[in-house]
């Protein structure tokens, strides 16, 4: 997986999240207690109630504070919101890393302004335009990542062959993943399916399929069957599939739930299969990836579901920690660099 970094310093934003600043401060506490190389973690919000908060949960004295008076909505335009809250807990965070005091930035908030405010201030890598919010999806037998998860809706080909090295790369040298497979989504894989887009990009990855292990395109039924390692699609398409997912998932859960309690037998049943229940439930938890990187930025940014939970947030800053310290810019820019130089052209 390459050579290790050490972890300076990861940086939070508090007040990004649904369940509130004392879930996301209870989360911190959690990954500080589990992950001895997250030394230190600055959690960025108001002072004054990230004191009282921190004191109360009692890990007051294990982090530091970045005072941040403002807090970004999450119906907030992005581009007016980044000019006009500069003193954002979300903009506070972002300019941490770009002034290197913090390797990463953490955040629950709006999407829009992490994605506008993280390209303004840390600019996308040398030879990319746009940044991808890379998401890994666990399934039954693997997990695999989603790439663009909604960073970027409106992808040329160029862009999606890019997201094909972010997620590579991500697989590769941030989880593990030997070669990964990698695969661009579509409706159908006979010829002349899918649209213009999804039929450019193909074209592009035969011409370079050198530098990723491209397995071809790929339908949607295909997703969770241990087809590839990274799916690659638009950030329009790969939002649906995030969003549809997650409410699937949910659904599932709470329909098994209410299905084992409606009876005495069902119930004696469920107490008998709980091993296999809690098995099930583990493999699957959306929980295990808390965080999302927004790849391909001249720093590193993780963007964490609204309604994160703490242990949401403990994991997110697990993967956060794992994509600081295997360095991934370093082994995406190698991979773009050797690709063909017309490739290379943000078009």
């Amino acid at each position: 997986m390459g050579d290790s970094r050490h972890i300076r310093s990861i940086a939070v934003d508090a007040m990004g999240a649904d369940k509130g600043c004392s879930e996301i401060l209870t989360g911190v506490k959690l990954a500080l207690d589990q992950y001895a190389d997250l030394n230190l973690i600055t959690v960025v919000g108001p002072k004054n109630i990230l004191c009282e908060e921190a004191n109360k949960i009692g890990i007051l004295d294990r982090i530091e504070i970045e005072d941040a008076p403002e807090v970004v909505g999450m119906d907030e335009k992005p581009l007016d919101s980044v000019k006009r809250k500069k003193n954002s807990s979300m903009m506070r965070g972002i300019e941490l890393v770009k002034l290197k005091k913090s390797d990463l930035f953490l955040s629950c908030g709006n999407t829009g302004v992490l994605m506008a405010g993280s390209t303004l201030k840390l600019r996308p890598l040398t030879l990319l335009k746009k940044p991808a919010l890379a998401s890994v999806i666990p399934t039954r037998e693997h997990h695999f990542i989603l790439i663009d998860a909604g960073a970027n809706p409106d992808s040329t080909a160029i862009q999606m062959l890019h997201n094909g090295i972010l997620g590579s790369s991500y697989a590769e040298f941030g989880l593990g993943i030997s070669n990964p497979r990698v695969g661009l989504l579509t409706i159908g894989t006979e010829k002349g399916k899918g649209n213009e887009l999804v039929s450019k990009a193909h074209e592009l990855y035969l011409k370079e399929n050198h530098q990723l292990n491209y397995i071809g395109l790929m339908e949607g039924f295909q997703v969770f069957e241990n087809h590839c390692d990274v799916v690659v699609c638009d950030g329009f398409t790969g939002n649906i599939v995030l969003k549809v997912a997650e409410g699937l998932f949910e659904m599932l859960k709470n329909y098994v739930k209410n299905e084992l309690e409606a009876t005495f037998r069902n119930r004696l049943g469920a107490f008998l299969s709980m091993p296999a229940y809690n098995n099930i439930k583990e493999r699957l938890n959306p929980e295990l990836y808390g965080g999302a990187p927004l790849m391909g930025l001249g720093g590193y940014v993780m963007k964490a579901h609204g309604a994160s939970n703490r242990y949401h947030i403990k994991n997110a800053l697990r993967i956060s920690g794992e994509v600081v310290k295997h360095d991934l810019n370093k082994h995406i820019i190698n991979k773009l660099e050797s690709m063909h130089p017309n490739l290379a052209v943000v078009q």
